[in-house]
């Protein structure tokens, strides 16, 4: 595609057109390393370095083009350059150029919140490919297309905005109609999801995270926001509706509803005033019987799941809705939801033949931990200990550090404080705040609470407290396959770590935990 072709996609954010045009026949980056002969090299100011003082090395390795913030004036560029007004929102846009824009051609399926977008991702998805549809899937676990799954990061987060943009390609290459894409705050904001048009939008909840980043709960709130704003601007597909999918049960839920949209569905499990409503929940021997209703249906759905606890009722219930908004019947609607696999990390059981259970959930915020350890209460007998083991993780929201030790003083019978991704932070720093806000709750350490900095060593002595009956319970990093200390990501699992420790072997942190 012809470079001035490419910029038209900016639309009145191009500030500077470069008087010379050229053909860009490779993928576009902002990664010097990705740069391939012939692709467009997008250069923007980040927290730790200035990419437009890397124009040169891109060039080197084979780019074409360059599209940055500076005036054409303040940079050495050798090849076509263009000055845009946020290069961290046109590169999304580039990208979908670039590749035809392929979420036109596909219905896209769009799921944010704070809490509950993988499961509820994964069940939108496990239900449209239980009705026949051919559909793709994008979540901060992996990417499915066709008999494809391929890993998506290290950490929780949507994938860079090319990477969107080339799985979208692939997707429609391969005959792909669907795909459902789990989107977060972090996508939003910094324009990773640019140029995809959304056909329906999906809410689990808003609730306190990534404060550090968006700076308020309300920058936050319109960072989830721009997913329904969207709807209102994105390209209309033939016959395909735009759809908001909203939990009233959420106290933000007339903010999104507030967003035009074709129909708005709404969901809640606590009342009764909804298109979708849940009834009844049983748990059961391998998970919970359901049963919900749909506005306009004569039957209610009654579903056999291995999801426990009431959070992963509204997970059903905002993935039934996104069902409903295309169409899905009852009966698909169910099949889909007894049929999905379980989810990697979530509420996943770990079993070695051990007397009492063992669990691992990607619980990292005030909210999730909340209903994990509220859901964990459920499976044991009242007279059984919840062990709960997690951290908090460095250069992140400070506040939830001393929130989560309060949730779980309050919830579980004792608390194992331990390393999750401390980075450059001092591990001990974190740990100490985490303490007092334990002690607040009247928390003693040594008796109700821990620190245990090593987290192989936190889950190996949450398992030796653990008796017969009781549950230990690892929240926090669920299916992540990493642990970043300093500025380097160290292999960890948390689900093998776990196993280890119930086999007597534990794993160790690496690197040592100070």
């Amino acid at each position: 595609m012809r470079f001035h072709q490419l910029l038209e996609a900016v639309g009145a954010d191009l500030r500077a057109r470069p008087a010379q045009d050229t053909d860009v026949t490779a993928p576009i980056s902002e990664d010097t390393r990705e740069i391939q002969a012939g692709g467009l090299f997008v250069a923007r100011k980040g927290l730790n370095a200035d990419a437009h003082d890397l124009i040169g090395e891109a060039v080197a390795r084979g780019a074409v083009a360059v599209v940055g913030e500076r005036p054409p004036g303040q940079v050495n560029c050798p090849v076509p350059y263009a000055q845009v007004a946020s290069a961290q929102q046109a590169i999304g846009l580039l990208s979908a150029a670039y590749h035809g824009y392929p979420s036109r051609r596909l219905t896209v399926i769009g799921v944010t919140g704070t809490d509950g977008k993988t499961t509820t991702t994964n069940l939108i998805f496990n239900i449209l490919k239980g009705a026949g549809i051919r559909v793709g899937m994008i979540s901060t676990v992996s990417a499915v297309i066709g008999d494809e799954d391929i890993p998506t990061g290290l950490h929780v987060t949507t994938p860079t905005a090319p990477e969107v943009q080339m799985y979208l390609r692939r997707m429609v290459d391969a005959g792909l109609t669907h795909c459902v894409l789990e989107t977060t705050s972090h996508g939003l904001a910094q324009g990773r999801v640019n140029g995809v048009d959304y056909d329906v939008a999906v809410l689990t909840n808003v609730t306190h995270e990534h404060l550090d980043f968006h700076g308020s709960f309300e920058s936050y709130r319109a960072a989830k926001g721009l997913l329904f704003k969207n709807l209102g601007d994105a390209y209309r597909k033939p016959g395909v509706d735009k759809s908001a999918v909203v939990n009233l049960d959420d106290a933000n839920a007339s903010y999104f509803l507030g967003f035009p949209a074709d129909q708005h569905i709404t969901y809640t499990y606590k009342s009764s005033d909804a298109d979708l409503t849940g009834v009844a929940m049983i748990p059961s021997p391998k998970g919970s019987i359901f049963r919900f209703g749909i506005r306009g249906r004569e039957t209610s759905i009654t579903v056999n799941t291995p999801l426990v606890g009431a959070f992963n009722m509204q997970n059903i219930l905002a993935a039934a809705g996104a069902a409903v908004a295309l169409h899905c019947s009852n009966d698909v609607i169910k099949a889909g939801i007894e049929s999905m696999p379980p989810v990697p990390g979530r509420m996943e059981r770990i079993d070695e033949g051990q007397p009492f259970l063992a669990i691992v959930d990607f619980a990292h915020t005030p909210n999730a931990l909340r209903r994990a350890l509220e859901t964990a209460r459920q499976l044991v007998a009242p007279e059984q200990k919840v062990i709960a083991v997690f951290g908090s993780a460095g250069l992140r929201d400070r506040e939830k550090r001393r929130l989560m030790a309060e949730v779980s003083t309050e919830l579980a019978d004792i608390t194992v404080l331990t390393a999750e991704d401390p980075r450059t932070e001092s591990l001990a720093s974190i740990l100490q705040t985490m303490a007092e806000g334990a002690a607040s709750k009247g928390g003693v350490e040594g008796r109700t609470f821990y620190r245990v900095p090593d987290r192989g060593a936190a889950l190996a002595f949450a398992c030796s407290l653990a008796r017969p009956g009781d549950l230990v319970i690892a929240c926090g990093k669920g299916h992540e396959q990493s642990m970043c200390f300093g500025t380097t990501e160290y292999p960890w699992d948390d689900r093998a770590a776990l196993r280890a420790a119930l086999r007597g072997q534990p794993l160790r942190t690496l690197p040592t935990a100070t």
